[in-house]
């Protein structure tokens, strides 16, 4: 019974565990002498033995493989595997061992792929077990408890045959009290790559190890001069301090023959936080960001990292070259963004690593593509490709072709293969997904190199982003394999120049093939709209600007910022990192104002009306017209026309009025708008209207005026007569009294009489005059809203 539940080609046990089943036979003698003196059972409970005699605890036991060392052996070695088992089901385990099983030769990458998929199938054949003296016993595994276990056989020991990739399992075996017999319980498969002498012809290999986040920059800037970057997140200092996700990406990248692929704003946004920089608050308020060290340092590994190794850039801000494709060409200006993408690449990488990368490869989501895809990727200046076999097709052929392909129009794609790249998705921090990971990578590479004797590039294009232990396990596979026997390592460069296989399929995809669940993930066309609304807005905002790099450059990398193949996955935060940048900008472009005018009252024919601009920018404005247009000229002129328009410069932080001479017809209101323009004649911020008044002065008027001054003459004349009466009189008491002889005063009655005419005669020389018009212009105005009936005079 025990042998039947046993696996197919195992050795008969050893003479212990044979005494041990005897023992356990010798027990159960009585109970089935008493089973026999029962009466006939049914012949559904006859059934009934033979039904537990199927292993219904298959599958009980847990068993990991969380190392597998050396991952490729040579002659002489030791092979040691580690893990754990677990007892997973309710009842206890007694007399269990774990052991290695050594399966078959797997001579096909799809036969590996199969192995891969059921490791852990108790009902597929498996192989014999290797010696009892290289396995481990358990007396008792509690349900719910993990034990370790370590095996270690001498390759000699595996009696390995031709080269090759090898199946090996470790099984562990035991019974229960359900089932009091010996029989296979848990088992996990692995792979055991066999190439000892090194081979003949070597697969030469290109690992693409990418440095690339998210977005983490707005385009807001502080008002100093060395314009403080704003951070929407402090998350990348996270990613950049020691133990973070790009910091393992660089420590283990430094030791391996590897391509660096880089976003650009990758490099600009760490290179951001080396000096003074802000993180936004939840109020008006930001924070100030304090990783500076931590930025320098990682700058500092990075530079170190990519001596001597190739550097390929990517456009700045990693754009959706298959979104900007499919969603994104029928809005004008959006090829524009990846053109000036590309074309800041190369400087942002150079002027911070010191390296001169190449910028001639364009790298779509997962190496997908179609015509559209392709015409995109190389509209900026790229004339490579790298797409990736599993979208683009294998022309039927029984082996692995190189990866460079001409497809047509000078373009060359670089097909990476899908097998290994794919190798290390997944979650990577449990021990035993890592360990099988790097060594289903090994036996893929060493299968494909086995396939035929022909030369051969092959490219892995692993994920965008790789988290610390998906980085982890790749180190480790890629190290293994470059210290392995059958590839080399070989630039990006290198392969996609490598002669291609003529038998290779060089059609590019239909649009028809694309996968679904990637179109899913794109960015909508709603999002290149906006874009285009932005850049328009910033396109009229900085013809004014005195120093327009100031605006110009933090808009333009936020705008590549939100093409970004980041946002996939994330359309919400898209959006609000978009509504964030366009929002900033028009609060930037209604710093630049018109002050508000009230009411305005002329009384007169002729004045100047003063027009304030109001700039709040830190940097002047240039390059402004101020139109002043009334809307009814017949009853009022500006410059003896409908409209006058005056240029407008104004400092950063100051206010401006513009004066502007007026001419009334008629007696009324009229209604004036005042309005901004660039000089390429596009309308700046919202006009200001306001109303004007205008007056006359009338005759009645003037006479009253006249009536009034003549009263104020006459009653001056009558009290200076009056004075001089009292005085004549005060002199005559005084000689009166003297005695004195005088030659007598002067006839009051003529000096009253002459006085009189005098006066008569000053005031027919007033009469005679008319009153002067004031001077025209208006004392200046400040840049505050004019009151409430404001009145401007002539």
């Amino acid at each position: 019974m025990a042998e039947a539940a046993d696996f197919q080609g195992t050795r008969p046990s050893p003479a212990r565990r044979w005494l041990r089943r005897t023992g356990t036979l010798l027990a159960g003698a009585p109970l089935l002498a008493g089973l026999l003196q029962l009466p006939a059972a049914s012949p559904a409970a006859a059934a009934a033995p033979d039904a537990s005699q199927a292993p219904a605890e298959a599958g009980s036991v847990s068993v990991s493989v969380d190392s597998l060392t050396p991952g490729a052996p040579a002659e002489g070695d030791t092979v040691t595997v580690t893990g754990t088992v677990t007892n997973k089901g309710k009842q206890t385990v007694t007399d269990a061992h774990v052991g290695l099983r050594l399966g078959p030769l797997l001579d096909t990458r799809s036969g590996i792929d199969t192995v891969a998929k059921n490791s852990d199938d108790l009902q597929s054949t498996v192989g014999t077990e290797i010696d009892d003296k290289y396995s481990q016993e358990f007396a008792r595994l509690t349900p719910g408890v993990s034990r370790p276990y370590t095996l270690s056989v001498p390759v000699d020991e595996l009696d390995l045959g031709q080269d090759g990739v090898y199946e090996l399992a470790v099984s562990l075996t035991g019974e229960t009290s359900a089932q009091p017999w010996e029989q296979p319980l848990g088992i996990q498969r692995t792979f055991l790559p066999w190439k000892p002498e090194e081979a003949r012809t070597k697969t030469k290999t290109t690992f693409m190890w990418p440095l690339i986040s998210t977005v983490h920059m707005t385009a807001q800037t502080g008002s100093d001069e060395q314009q403080t970057p704003v951070f929407h997140d402090d998350e990348l200092a996270k990613e950049i301090s020691p133990g973070g996700r790009l910091d393992r990406m660089v420590a283990l990248g430094k030791n391996l023959e590897v391509t660096w692929v880089i976003d650009p704003d990758l490099l600009a946004s760490v290179n951001a936080m080396a000096d003074r920089y802000e993180i936004r608050g939840e109020g008006e308020e930001n924070i100030v960001g304090g990783h500076q060290s931590v930025a320098k340092r990682w700058l500092t590994e990075v530079q170190k990292a990519v001596v001597d190794k190739e550097v390929v850039a990517l456009p700045f801000g990693d754009p959706d070259l298959a979104s900007l494709a499919h969603n994104g060409t029928s809005v004008t200006g959006s090829l524009r963004h990846l053109k000036e993408a590309t074309e800041v690449a190369s400087n942002a990488v150079e002027s911070i690593l010191h390296v001169t990368p190449t910028t001639d490869f364009a790298w779509p989501v997962n190496g997908a593509v179609d015509p559209s895809v392709v015409r995109v990727a190389t509209s900026a200046g790229a004339d490579k490709v790298i797409a990736r076999s599993d979208t683009f097709g294998e022309n039927g052929l029984t082996y692995t072709t190189s990866a460079a392909r001409p497809i047509g129009g000078g373009t060359t794609a670089v097909v990476a293969d899908a097998r290994l790249s794919t190798a290390f998705r997944g979650d990577m921090t449990k021990a035993s997904t890592s360990a099988l990971a790097v060594q289903r990578f090994l036996a893929q590479s060493l299968t494909l190199g086995l396939q035929t004797d022909r030369q051969r590039s092959v490219v892995v294009a692993p994920q965008r982003t790789p988290s610390a232990s998906q980085a982890q396990t790749m180190a480790e596979a890629v190290e293994i394999l470059q210290g392995g026997t059958w590839s080399e390592s070989q630039d990006l460069t290198a392969a996609a120049r490598a002669e291609p296989d003529p038998a290779a399929a060089t059609e590019v995809p239909r649009a028809s093939s694309y996968p679904s669940s990637l179109r899913k993930q794109e960015l909508p066309k709603s999002t290149f709209e906006q874009i285009a609304r932005t850049q328009a807005k910033l396109d009229k905002f900085k013809v004014i600007l005195s120093n327009q790099s100031r605006v110009v450059t933090p808009f333009g990398r936020a705008l590549n910022r939100g093409m970004s193949v980041s946002w996939r996955g994330r359309q919400s935060e898209a959006a609000i990192y978009r509504s964030g940048v366009e929002s900033y900008l028009d609060g930037l472009i209604g710093q630049v104002r018109l002050i508000d005018k009230s009411e305005t009252k002329l009384s007169g024919r002729s004045a100047t009306i003063p027009v304030t601009v109001q700039n709040n920018l830190v940097q002047g404005v240039e390059k402004l017209v101020l139109r002043l247009t009334s809307t009814n000229p017949t009853r009022l002129e500006i410059g003896g026309a409908a409209y006058e328009e005056q240029p407008v410069a104004v400092s950063g932080g100051h206010s401006q009025s513009v004066k502007f001479t007026t001419s009334a017809n008629a007696n009324g209101r009229a209604t004036v708008v005042a309005q901004l323009y660039t000089q390429d004649g596009d309308k700046y911020g919202a006009p200001v209207t306001f109303d004007v008044k205008v007056t006359e002065i009338t005759a009645t008027v003037m006479l009253v005026i006249g009536g009034g001054v003549l009263l104020l003459v006459l009653a001056g004349f009558r009290m200076y007569t009056q004075r001089k009466r009292a005085a004549a009189r005060e002199a005559e008491e005084r000689e009166h009294r003297a005695g004195e002889d005088a030659d007598g005063p002067q006839n009051p009655g003529a000096l009253g009489t002459r006085l009189s005419e005098e006066s008569a005669t000053d005031s027919r020389e007033d009469d005679s005059e008319q009153p002067s018009d004031p001077a025209p212009d208006t004392a200046p105005e400040n840049a505050d809203p004019s009151g409430t009936g404001e009145r401007v005079d002539r």
